[in-house]
């Protein structure tokens, strides 16, 4: 069975909507899904940018600036531990966290540096200055500066090799949910700060990040790593929780499936995947922190309004020292102000987080967008259908962005948005495809009896239009030539060829105009319906414009006819509406969309009696009362009707009314039909003389002599032949 075309796309939308949410997969399209999901992630972030600086938060830059005025990298301990000193003496900061590992001890190179300098002098010099050296230690220097102190080092986790350097700060507390389930990762080695130094500081944390994203991006780095089965935090968590002066942490686990999500430090709560990693909520740009360099601080200059109480992270920006990262805000991006960030963001409890809900509402929505990408853009244009995707496309970016502003919730922003992208072409394609085809089918079976703009209305109908039959409420109308027989007799058969083209021609193109359907050209007849394939319900109205019209143009045809020659013709015209079966109707070798049945035998018994009665055109009362109740809008005054008859055709058994239209705007032919219908009462009334008389009368008016002869003639009858008492005036016809 041939499915309707909407139906066909319908269910090919949905079949590739399957295929989208729920089908195979491949590494290609997973690697698209990705990276289209993060720029979608990194254009939302730099969208969500703080205005401002957050004047918590200091960086203390090692810059080109300062390696220019005190010297390359690394600095002379003694010089770190004087920088420490100023920070707490001079500037009063709150916290002091390192950016940099101390993982090789400074008292060699220090004795290198001197030595390098004495090199003319005496051997007596250089025993001095050797046994003063062995009594100065730079390490020691900074370790006393920092002894007692808020601060915190940091440290690097390798993530090759077993290689273990320095001493790592004493691991975390942690106390976990029961059942937890997580997948912290483990590294196999480190690089840390001397033991010196590790023991006088009151925390320790790393500040690699083994979660780089597959672009090499800076999006979220991990809280925790695991060493020897033992959990240690990032550089972030540790200045918490050296703010906090608390080691012991939380580790919480989801409602429903027993997975890491939480991190809890004295209240303060901090949102995780499974494996521990947060993702950075950055403020903005490089310089959302203020920036102080170095050497300024060394030398006192640098403004006290400006670190007093500040938490301050010792790093640089200097590109030499290999510290700038690429993130989501900017390429080149200091890593030490990626921990400023988040130290920011853990003070306001603003942390971005993935809801445990993701997956489900992820689903819930692809598959909503789906299902409305599938189902409406069918009963939709191409221009509804773009804006029902660019709708639906902002609403969804919008709803995103909503839920990470107000609740800091981020929800993936591709797969709904893949969704839109891949059905929308589709649907477009699909669109083109079957609307194509189907206007192809119609015109095909359409084409030649329909006018292209109903072909174009059933198009977006997607009906199959009766081509099985149905029945309908129609209105037909036969037309055909007087005297044709004896005119084709006098014709050549080019003559008689050309003046048919030149009679059907026209008169095709009026049915069309008026949204008429031709049946089929009959010889001189030609045959036409209104209501189908279209439903119309001003079937009849049309119908009878178009037969007013027809005559109307026969005097200009009569021209055109004489122009070339050939003889002026005349048509009679019978229009009927009733139930009619229409269908794609005939045999297996020939078949043709057509009207049948006992209204459309009628109408062509009208067009018969047009001769009897001397008319061009008769009409039914079936006709005449479809109009009065369905009329056309806005055609003009009402038609006025001369009564005819009341007649019974051959092959019918009950009687029917037939009448002429005539031209609706002529007032002066108001009394003669009120005298019309006087003779016409008189008639039926068996009044000879009064309808005699009338019909004399009448046959000079304006409304024509026409039919009035023939009542004469049949008044004239029945004085001889007397009626039955109890006729009702119907005339009972023998012929066709």
């Amino acid at each position: 069975m041939r499915l309707r075309p909407r139906l066909l796309r319908i269910l090919l939308s949905l079949v590739v909507l399957l295929l989208i949410i729920s089908g195979p997969g491949s590494d290609y399209r997973h690697r698209f899904s990705e990276r289209f999901e993060q720029q979608l992630y990194d254009w939302r972030m730099r969208l969500a940018q703080q205005p401002g600086q957050d004047p918590r938060v200091v960086i203390v830059d090692i810059d080109e600036a300062s390696l220019a005025a005190i010297g390359r990298w690394p600095w002379p301990r003694e010089q770190l531990a004087e920088l420490v000193d100023r920070l707490f003496d001079h500037y009063h900061i709150g916290l002091l966290a390192f950016d940099v590992v101390f993982a090789e001890s400074d008292q060699l190179l220090s004795q290198q540096r001197l030595q390098a300098g004495f090199a003319a002098a005496s051997a007596a010099e250089r025993q001095l200055l050797d046994d003063l050296l062995g009594r100065f230690d730079p390490d020691q220097r900074l370790a006393t500066a920092l002894a007692d102190r808020p601060v915190v080092l940091g440290y690097a986790f390798s993530s090759q090799g077993l290689y273990r350097t320095g001493a790592l700060a004493p691991a975390i507390a942690s106390q976990p949910s029961p059942g937890l389930r997580q997948h912290i990762r483990t590294a196999p080695g480190f690089t840390a700060n001397l033991a010196l130094l590790q023991a006088q500081a009151m925390g320790g944390g790393f500040f690699d990040n083994p979660a780089l994203d597959s672009d090499g991006i800076y999006r979220r780095v991990p809280m925790l790593q695991r060493f020897e089965e033992q959990l240690y935090p990032s550089l972030s968590l540790a200045v918490m929780q050296t703010l906090f002066g608390s080691q012991r942490l939380q580790l919480l686990a989801g409602s429903d499936n027993g997975m890491l999500e939480q991190l809890e430090l004295d209240g303060l709560k901090i949102p995780v995947d499974s494996a521990a990693t947060v993702l950075v909520p950055y403020r903005g740009p490089q310089a959302s922190f203020p920036y102080l360099p170095a050497h300024e601080v060394l030398a006192g200059t640098a403004a006290i309004n400006a670190l007093e109480g500040a938490i301050v992270l010792l790093g640089t920006s200097a590109a030499g020292l290999l510290d700038l990262r690429t993130t989501p805000v900017q390429n080149a991006y200091p890593g030490v102000e990626v921990h400023a960030n988040l130290i920011a963001a853990m003070l306001d409890q603003r942390m971005l987080q993935h809801p445990d809900y993701m997956a489900g509402a992820n689903l819930i929505q692809c598959l909503l967008l789906g299902l409305i990408m599938v189902l409406l853009p069918p009963y939709l244009g191409a221009l509804r259908t773009t804006l029902l995707t660019l709708f639906l496309a902002a609403l969804v970016i919008a709803a995103n962005l909503l839920l990470w502003q107000q609740l800091r919730q981020v929800l993936p922003l591709a797969p709904p948005l893949l969704v839109l992208v891949l059905l929308y072409p589709l649907q477009l394609l699909l669109g083109y495809v079957i609307e194509t085809r189907s206007h192809l089918r119609l015109s095909g079976l359409f084409g030649q009896y329909v006018p292209p703009a109903l072909v174009d209305e059933m198009r977006h109908q997607h009906s199959d239009f009766g081509l099985g039959g149905e029945s309908r409420e129609m209105t037909v109308l036969f037309s055909d030539i007087r005297g044709f027989t004896s005119l084709s007799e006098r014709l050549t058969p080019q003559q008689l060829t050309q003046l048919m083209n030149t009679y059907l021609t026209p008169m095709t193109a009026i049915v069309h105009d008026h949204r008429g359907t031709i049946d089929k050209y009959i010889g001189d007849a030609l045959m036409a319906f209104w209501g189908a394939p279209l439903t119309d319900r001003h079937h009849a109205h049309r119908a009878l414009l178009a037969a007013l019209e027809m005559l109307r143009q026969l005097q200009q045809l009569n021209l055109q006819l004489q122009a070339l020659g050939l003889p002026p013709i005349s048509i009679g015209i019978g229009l009927n509406s009733g139930e009619m079966s229409v269908g794609n109707m005939g045999s297996q070798f020939r078949m043709a969309y057509t009207v049948l049945g006992d209204a459309v035998n009628l109408g062509a018994r009208l067009e018969g009696l047009t001769k009897t009665y001397g008319v061009s055109l008769i009409v039914s009362e079936r006709l005449v009362e479809s109009i009065r109740h369905q009329p056309l809008p806005d055609a003009g005054p009402p038609l006025q009707f001369r009564l005819l008859d009341k007649v019974q055709v051959k092959g019918k058994q009950q009687a029917v009314t037939i009448y002429e239209p005539l031209a609706p705007d002529d007032a002066a032919l108001i009394p003669w039909l009120a005298q019309h219908q006087q003779a016409m009462e008189a008639y039926q009334a068996q009044r000879w003389d009064q309808a005699e008389a009338l019909c004399a009368a009448l046959q000079n008016s304006p409304l024509g002599p026409a039919p009035y002869p023939l009542y004469r003639q049949r008044i004239a009858h029945l004085r001889q032949q007397p009626a039955n008492p109890e006729w009702d005036g119907v005339f009972i016809f023998e012929h066709k």
